[in-house]
């Protein structure tokens, strides 16, 4: 299964990567639209949470040879 993600993953351009994280940007606006109290959130777990979350693909891309 994961060999066939990885080959239609190889296919895509910059430009479907951009195109992807610019849906992504647009569908979270909407959730936020939708739920306003995920805006009382402190902005501090924020930035922790999105830390965690960019450790590992930072480390791969950074350090890892």
């Amino acid at each position: 299964m994961f060999e066939k993600m990885n080959e239609r993953v190889k296919r895509l351009t910059m430009v479907d990567i951009a195109l992807v994280k610019w849906s992504v940007l647009f569908a979270a606006i909407i959730i936020v639209k939708l739920f306003p109290q995920l805006l009382q959130i402190n902005y501090a777990a924020l930035a922790l949470l999105a830390l965690a979350c960019a450790i590992k693909p930072l480390y791969k891309f950074w350090i890892k040879k």
